[in-house]
């Protein structure tokens, strides 16, 4: 995932940014708000409200004006009414100084969970994905392995694949975004919580259960020293898409 940090503090900004990358994140560092409202739109913004230039507030407020991107604000200000006012601008969520890295990353997928919920009634100017089209169920399709989270079940090519509980969890998370590399300790973070402390090497045990199970270990890539990525095997017919259905 692609996060903007719009940070003039680099002590508050250099350890955050490369404790978001041991997560898997790939981070953009904007010192001022028109550096900031100047990047490229990134998937997630994480937004100081003490900026030199102007305040994070006005920052937040340009952003929401043209775009839907998910915003955190990560400042000092504690006061409700801070608070409040950037909730109503439109920002996501509200992260207090000082915070921990794994806080702010559970808060990045709670919010990334939030604001990829498609309404149950479609919802107006809601587009249906991939997931909702495949047999109007709610099922994700990556070629042709469908994952359902409402009901748990998994099809690779129509038939019925059996999975435990966690090996189900893996496969969900990542599934999040076929193609994309989700690193050792995101995986861990995400399908055995945070307070994991456990061998690591029960992640690759549940990997090749998962490769067998799918019935061709090509699914699950390998990425040597960084993580793992799921992709339909060679010769598949449908592209792999991100999930934003209904959890």
């Amino acid at each position: 995932m692609h996060v903007l940090l719009i940070e003039d503090d680099d002590r508050v900004a250099e350890p955050l940014a490369e404790g978001l990358r041991r997560f898997g994140f790939t981070v953009e560092h904007a010192r001022t708000g028109a550096a900031g409202l100047a990047a490229a739109e990134p998937a997630m913004v994480l937004l100081d409200l003490g900026l030199p230039d102007m305040d994070g507030i006005d920052v937040c407020r340009a952003l929401r004006a043209r775009s839907p991107v998910p915003i955190i604000m990560i400042t000092a200000r504690d006061s409700e009414v801070d608070r409040v006012l950037g909730l109503e601008l439109g920002a996501d969520d509200y992260v207090s100084k000082p915070f921990g890295v794994r806080e702010l990353v559970a808060r990045i997928r709670a919010v990334t969970r939030r604001t990829r919920t498609v309404p149950a009634d479609g919802g107006p100017g809601t587009a249906p994905s991939a997931g909702n089209r495949a047999g109007g169920c709610g099922a994700q399709r990556i070629g042709p392995l469908s994952v359902d989270r409402r009901t748990r079940q998994v099809r690779v090519h129509e038939v019925p694949i059996a999975l435990a509980p966690k090996e189900f969890d893996l496969l969900v998370c990542l599934a999040e975004d076929p193609g994309a590399v989700c690193s050792r300790q995101q995986i861990l973070d995400t399908v055995w919580e945070p307070d994991y402390f456990g061998p690591t090497k029960t992640l690759d045990v549940h990997i090749a259960a998962l490769r067998r199970k799918l019935g061709d270990p090509s699914w699950i890539e390998n990425i040597r020293g960084i993580g793992f990525r799921l992709a339909p095997p060679a010769g598949s017919a449908v592209r792999p898409e991100p999930w934003h259905g209904v959890r």
